[in-house]
Formats: structure tokens, C-alpha cells, sequence
């Protein structure tokens, strides 16, 4: 596991769609590659392209048993590159502005 990562990065693949709909499955507890792909209407190679930035930074921890991975999430690290996330702070102040403004 390397702890220098580009936050952006990290950023970019939480909030895909795709990715952010597994990472949210993975909230609840360690999940499968086949479950995660049947969930997300993709490929298990697919789930392993979208994850493998998270799990080579450790924000999603892959466990292999026999042919099959299972992953969960390490939620508190997750958290902390939204939290700490500039531009993410600032997205969200526009969009309570707009709501505000909308309402």
C-alpha cells in the first residue's frame, strides 16, 4: 500500500457513478467481485479496473480467497479525502447556494 496519492485522482474515482455506487455497497460490509459486478451492471474485470487506484492506496482493501476477490472499504479513509478536499467543500457551498436560491 502507498500513501502518496493524488487526492484528485482519489476524488475523480469516488464520485463516478459506477464506482461510487460500489463504494457505497462496500459501506455495508466486504462484498464479492461477482456480487459488486452483478450490483453495477459490469464486468468483474471491470470492478477490478474501477477499484485497483483505490486498493493500490488503501482506501479500498482487496482479499483474495482462492480465485475470488473480496473487498471492503476503509470508510474513516475515504472520508478524510472528502472532508479535506478543497474543491469538494467548495462544490458543496455552491450547490447549498443554489438550492437556497432555488427554494
Amino acid at each position: 500500500m502507498d500513501d502518496s496519492y493524488d487526492r484528485e485522482k482519489v476524488v475523480e474515482c469516488m464520485f463516478d457513478p459506477i464506482t461510487s455506487s460500489i463504494i457505497a455497497e462496500l459501506e455495508d460490509g466486504e462484498k464479492n467481485s461477482l456480487y459488486l459486478a452483478e450490483k453495477s451492471s459490469i464486468s468483474e474485470d471491470d470492478v477490478h479496473e474501477r477499484l485497483s487506484y483505490l486498493v493500490a492506496h488503501g482506501f479500498i482493501i482487496e482479499n483474495k480467497v482462492g480465485e475470488k476477490s473480496i473487498f471492503s472499504a476503509d470508510v474513516d479513509k475515504l472520508s478524510q479525502v472528502v472532508e479535506h478536499n478543497e474543491n469538494f467543500g467548495a462544490a458543496i457551498e455552491g450547490l447549498e447556494k443554489m438550492d437556497s436560491f432555488l427554494n
